[in-house]
């Protein structure tokens, strides 16, 4: 994808077997895949994993996937692409009416699924991550490589603006330093580069460094953007 972002699939389906095999193939595709047995833990997962689009079974037990998509819409736009194996209409317009972006009646290929998915992430722009990026007060312009601070231009290094990129796309998620250093492609770096990179960073970006209100640290695990 994108800048080696790749796009997270969350996959809802009570059944290990379909979860594994959805699973499998988009691994290979490139995509990060993230699952759920039911709608309620599919709720966490959205809150942690931030995913970028949702494949949705319909009949679930704990929670259905109707149940889960209405609770999902109170807050969330993420697009999901229901997967149902009845044929009655009714099934498909009700999902539609939560706020379904497509379904995909069972028994179905995975290629079908592949290209329905691309289909809904290029209707919602989702396959391109967005050049502008608001967090609070910070705005970095992924087209231009800057970045602002409260109307105030600040001047970063490349690996400081990937850094800041990172974090901030996702605001409230925890990265972990070999996270960032993945994404940094800092391979051959040690866990310790980020906390360098970090501390230059809190230079530059917050108010006071020893009291950061846009990078946080999380203790034993990495950093992450604040929510707002």
């Amino acid at each position: 994808m994108h800048s080696g972002m790749p796009v997270t699939l969350l996959v809802v389906d009570d059944k290990p077997s379909v979860r594994g095999m959805i699973r499998d193939y988009f691994n290979e595709q490139g995509y990060r895949v993230v699952t759920a047995a039911n709608g309620r833990e599919a709720l966490t997962t959205v809150r942690t994993e931030q995913p970028d689009i949702v494949l949705l079974d319909v009949m679930m037990p704990e929670m259905d996937g109707h149940q889960f998509l209405t609770e999902l819409r109170r807050d969330s736009s993420i697009p999901v692409i229901m997967l149902t194996a009845r044929v009655e209409e009714t099934d498909r317009i009700v999902g539609l009416e939560l706020g379904a972006d497509d379904y995909i009646t069972k028994p179905f290929s995975l290629r079908e699924v592949k290209a329905r998915i691309q289909a809904v992430l290029r209707r919602t722009g989702r396959d391109q991550p967005a050049d502008i990026l608001r967090a609070g007060e910070v705005t970095i312009d992924r087209g231009t490589r800057r970045v602002e601070v409260a109307g105030m231009l600040v001047d970063l290094t490349p690996s400081e603006f990937e850094l800041m990129s990172v974090l901030a796309s996702t605001p409230g998620r925890v990265f972990t330093r070999q996270d960032l250093l993945n994404r940094l492609a800092h391979y051959e770096g040690s866990e310790r580069t980020i906390d360098v990179h970090v501390r230059n960073l809190r230079s530059k970006v917050e108010p006071d460094p020893t009291q950061p209100r846009y990078i946080e640290t999380v203790f034993g695990v990495g950093y992450r953007f604040r929510e707002n």
